[in-house]
């Protein structure tokens, strides 16, 4: 006896008209057409990406090769880069923390400066005069200059191209501790803070997130709470970012280094002869003279 149930009825056969008897039969219809089509758009999509790769040139080097390999690396980070970087939702855990105070931040004056790329990642307008960028890298540079122990200055792991503050302590990792680094060709700076004091950046027009600070797997190239500082148009600027950049140490670290108190615990755990003191200026104003050239007498 058969197993099968006489009520069951067959798929009736393929037609003539079904979509698998009609697509081979079109295929050679398409084909030219497309092929034309895609001919006539090469050049002009060649053009686009002449024009992209010149203005990723343009921007001067940054984190990724400065080449044709660099320009398609960033092309396909594209895809995954924030749709907003001035927002962030901070996680429960670090809401109403930070070290940036309430209302330490003033309102930043002028308008957001346009920003493009990912790596590199500046602003093509509001550049910081020469002056002040010189000003702001001393005053970077001087962090370091005061705390030996504490900081150092060196070579940017993200930027690989210009000097950047380092903290020899790091509990929330950045690479090998990197606080800062400054960018030469606008005046910007990238750094990494505390979730609350971004939303307090972002809020007050100091800065954006980087493209790629999303968090999870994107933080194999920068930290989630990884952002661009806008360059100081005035001395007061300078002193508003020198205060967003102590922040970066504190995060960093994971503790208010700036305190006073803090402060005596240090002087009290590092306690330096004065022969090592001698050689700490010395390496110092080394440090300073290569980062950002002789400080004005």
């Amino acid at each position: 006896m058969s197993s099968l149930d006489p009520n069951l009825t067959s798929p009736p056969p393929p037609t003539l008209e079904d979509p698998l008897f009609l697509a081979p039969s079109l295929i050679p219809r398409i084909a030219p057409t497309v092929l034309t089509t895609i001919l006539l758009l090469l050049p002009f999509l060649a053009y686009l990406a002449y024009k992209d790769y010149h203005v990723f040139l343009s921007l001067g080097p940054g984190g990724t090769p400065y080449n044709f390999y660099g320009y398609l690396k960033i092309t396909l980070l594209r895809l995954i880069v924030l749709r907003n970087p001035h927002k962030i939702v901070i996680p429960l855990e670090h809401q109403n923390r930070g070290y940036l105070t309430p209302g330490a931040l003033p309102p930043r004056r002028s308008p957001r400066p346009a920003v493009i790329g990912i790596a590199p990642h500046r602003q093509i307008d509001q550049r910081a005069p020469k002056e002040l960028f010189t000003c702001l890298s001393q005053r970077i540079v001087f962090l370091a200059v005061e705390h030996p122990q504490e900081l150092r200055m060196a070579r940017s792991t993200f930027e690989k191209h210009c000097p950047a503050l380092f903290s020899n302590r790091q509990v929330n990792v950045t690479k090998a501790g990197e606080v800062c680094h400054a960018h030469g060709i606008d005046g910007s700076l990238h750094l990494t803070l505390h979730p609350q004091d971004v939303e307090r950046v972002l809020e007050a027009g100091w800065g954006e997130r980087h493209p790629l600070a999303r968090g999870g797997w994107c933080q194999r190239f920068v930290p989630s709470g990884f952002i661009m500082v806008y360059a100081p148009q005035t001395l007061e600027d300078v002193e508003t970012v020198v205060n967003i950049v102590k922040a970066a140490v504190c995060w960093v670290r994971n503790e208010r280094f700036f305190d006073p108190e803090v402060q005596a615990k240090y002087v009290e755990l590092h306690s330096t002869r004065p022969e090592d003191i001698a050689t700490e200026v010395i390496a110092s104003r080394t440090t300073v003279e290569l980062c950002c050239g002789a400080p004005a007498s």
